[in-house]
This record gives C-alpha cells, structure tokens and sequence, in this order.
C-alpha cells in the first residue's frame, strides 16, 4: 500500500549547504561529518528513489577530508567548498563512467570532466556521484521514483537529480535542459532549480544541440546561486557566449513590481486544482502590491501567447533535427541497445527536410522577438512549471501504443527554451499532497535577477496548499 502524501510546502524542509560553513569554520561540523550524513540518508532512500547510477564514495570521502582541511585551516577554495553535488548521468565525470540512460553506452568511460564538473572540482566540490537521466536526455525514463509518491514519475530528464535533492541526499545536483529537463522534475519534486540563459553555463562537450543548457536544482536559492557562479566563475560560458552575469554571492533578495501572467498551451493541460491554487498564489502577489498584466492587457502579451502556443512542437522537432546524425549512428550501430522511443524519434527526424529546420527556426526567432519586446512592459513572467502534480507512471503496457509523456507534460517549460530566457522554479503549490512548481522568467542574461525575485517571494509570499 503507498504510504499518503503528505507534502506541504509549509513544513517541508530540504537539505541545505550555505547554513553549514560557519559550523565548518567554528569545528563543530566538517565537511566530511556533512558528507556522510548525505551517504547515510542515500543509503536509506536509494533503494525506492533510485536516483543514483554510481556513487562515488571513495573520492567523495577523499575530497571531504581535503575540504575539512582547508575549513579547518581557513583556506576554503569558495562558499561551496566541500559541498556534495550529485552529476546528471549524460554529463561526463572523469572518474565514473557516463553511461546517459542508454543500454548501448553501459560502461562508457571517458576518462575527462565535463566543464561544469571541472569548475566544481576546482571550487572544492564534492563530486558525490551520477544520476539517473532519462535515455540520452529524451523521453524514456529510467527507474527514478517520485520521492513523495513512488507511483509517480519524478520528471525528465533530469530525473535523479531532482529526486536526490528532494530526498535530501545531497544540497545541489547538475541538471540539463533542452525542452523541459531542468524545470519539470523540481516542480514534481519540490526544489529550487535554475535553467539558465542559453549558454551563460559551460556546457563543455555536450555542444550539439542549439536549446541544451546546464543548470542547477538546489534545496534553496542561495545554495542554487552559489553553485551556478562558481561554475561560470571557473569555466565561462558556452563558446562565443558572454558567460553567466551576476554577484559572487546570492543576489539579495528584490520584490518585482509588474509581472506577467503567461497561460501558454499548458493552461488547457492544467488540472482544476492546480489551477485554483496557481490563481490564489496570483492573488497573494496582488495583495502585496504587484501589479499582474494577462494577454487580454496588452496587444504585445497577446503576441508572445500566440508565439508559443507550439513551443512543445517546435522545441522538440528542432531538437530531433540536431540530434538525427549521432541518433541514427547509434540506432544503426546499438538497434538492440536503445529504446523503441528513441528509435520512433529518430525516424521522425530523418524524415524532415532542411526546409522543415529553417521554418522551426524562423518560427523560434519570431518568438524570442515577441519575447524580448515585452521588456519594458514587465520585471518578469510568471508562469506554472507543470500542469500540475507529477502523474502516475506504472510502465508500458506490453502490446499497447507506448505512452506518449512517460516523464510528464513538458508544456509550460519549452517556452524558456525556445526562447534561450533564464528561468527559476520554486515549490510554492502543494496540490493533492504533492509538489507544485512556480516559475519567474526573465530576459536573455537576467539569470540574476530572477533569483533575487525568486528569494524574494520565497521569503515574502506565503505558499498555497489544495487538496484535489
């Protein structure tokens, strides 16, 4: 029988770093003592949450006593020194393999850091292990569970790591995003996460497709900040890209003054309860003294609405058009090591033309447009971050059509893609004993600015709480 959901966002607590560090300098905790409270915890959940492929528990010890050592001597490389930070599994790690959620990649050892983990390393991180990633960041899942419900699908693709963060075995983790990898598992999941500015992170090798970002999920903002500049302090940003903009420490908390409310095509997706709850959130924010603008308010709004009434449809068959060269390789070289998913993707892809990639992009740039003209209108948009709790995912069923979102709706997430904005989910809804996600998204290099939002109505709004 699956124990009740019982998750408020009141009362939930998630594990944090930043609170740690004095104890660190003061000798009453040790970056080592941290660590093997977060084993202890993976030792305990891992066996349902499954959010793990590998541990890496013999370097990860060795770098927490080498942390321990520098707190002690107070010579901490930076503020995430000796922070355990679990690595998404299609991110490569040079002492673990990188396997990305792929039969036909089992063993794969690269033997090299991908860029964010290099940075990491040399901020004094430690790296605790990979995570589970949905096949190749696309839509087969693997066997992560849902923390608060175990029937339930954590997200994708990012699905281990949303999932450590929630069950508290580490503070931070990597994620990645192309259409809604980053935001969709920490709404189901409860966490704070970043999908950044298109290439304001590093991305190292993972350059191929032209919406792929890095970002963080975090069990608090000042954590997910701290993490996401230390990265761009050491390795920048994607090549040709200005890097991630923003204070060395987390941006102090700002309130918005006007944001917009942008439904997308996820409103119609949107179950009634999370709908209720999302409204009475908007009316806190109202009674605080922000002002809400909505489509039927300005032409310009209507016009963003309007240019991404498809972002589901456009970010994916842009994504497939990217990735059908490496895709129908592996299909071609592994048939029998990749899934009947990946397999109907790429043969979608194959059959588009440079035609279809030009008018996709044509439609991405007059989006981004719109987007950008909203500008003056508004500080920000505000937006759900799933149309509502994470769904049941009890599996295929053998003969049956294969589930067209085993990892859930990515809908209100292929905006922020599409349009390479910076955006910042945060757990303000609990709908049905489940979390919720709200998202703030700004213009391209905003990424701060949205984090000095979110910490502002993570301090200052209260959260919303409906049953179903």
């Amino acid at each position: 029988m699956t124990a009740p959901r019982t998750y408020d966002p009141h009362t939930f607590k998630a594990l944090t770093f930043h609170d740690a560090t004095a104890r660190f300098r003061a000798g009453s905790d040790s970056p080592r003592d941290y660590l093997e409270r977060c084993l202890a915890t993976i030792a305990a959940r891992e066996p349902v949450v499954k959010a793990f492929v590998v541990l890496n528990d013999t370097n990860a010890r060795a770098a927490a006593d080498a942390s321990s050592a520098r707190w002690k001597a107070g010579t901490p490389l930076s503020a995430i020194d000796g922070m355990p930070i679990a690595i998404k599994d299609l991110l490569e790690t040079k002492d673990m393999p990188t396997e990305m959620g792929c039969e036909a990649y089992r063993g794969n050892a690269t033997h090299r850091d991908n860029a964010a983990v290099w940075a990491l390393r040399e901020a004094g991180a430690v790296i605790l292990g990979k995570t589970v990633t949905a096949e190749l960041g696309g839509t087969q899942p693997g066997p992560t569970t849902n923390p608060f419900d175990p029937s339930c699908t954590p997200g994708g693709s990012s699905s281990g790591s949303a999932a450590a963060i929630a069950s508290h075995m580490a503070p931070a983790a990597l994620g990645t995003q192309v259409g809604g990898s980053i935001i969709r598992p920490a709404a189901y999941c409860g966490n704070v996460a970043l999908k950044p500015t298109q290439g304001a992170i590093n991305r190292g090798e993972r350059q191929t497709t032209s919406m792929s970002t890095t970002g963080v999920h975090a069990g608090c903002i000042e954590d997910l900040w701290q993490v996401a500049i230390e990265i761009a302090r050491h390795a920048g940003g994607d090549p040709g890209k200005p890097g991630l903009f923003g204070p060395a420490t987390p941006p102090e908390a700002m309130k918005p003054q006007r944001l917009i409310v942008i439904e997308s095509a996820g409103w119609a997706a949107t179950d009634a309860a999370t709908r209720t709850a999302f409204d009475r959130l908007l009316e806190s924010l109202a009674r605080a003294g922000i002002t809400l603008m909505r489509r039927k308010d300005h032409a310009w709004i209507e016009a963003l609405e309007q240019s991404i009434r498809n972002a589901s449809d456009i970010a994916n068959s842009i994504t497939a058009w990217e990735n059908r060269w490496y895709q129908a390789a592996l299909v071609e070289r592994f048939p029998q090591g990749v899934s009947a998913r990946l397999k109907a993707t790429v043969k979608k892809a194959v059959a588009m033309t440079p035609e279809d990639y030009r008018a996709l992009l044509l439609q991405r740039a007059a989006a981004q447009q719109c987007h950008q003209t909203l500008a003056p209108l508004a500080d920000a948009i505000i937006m759900l971050s799933c149309p509502g709790p994470a769904p049941l995912w009890p599996g295929d069923t053998p003969g049956q059509p294969l589930a067209p979102r085993p990892t859930g709706d990515s809908v209100f997430n292929t905006p922020s893609s599409m349009l390479h904005a910076p955006c910042v989910t945060m757990p303000l809804l609990g709908v049905d004993g489940m979390p919720v996600g709200v998202q703030l998204m700004g213009q391209q290099h905003e990424d701060a600015r949205m984090t000095a939002y979110v910490r502002w109505m993570l301090q200052a709004v209260a959260p919303v709480v409906v049953p179903a």
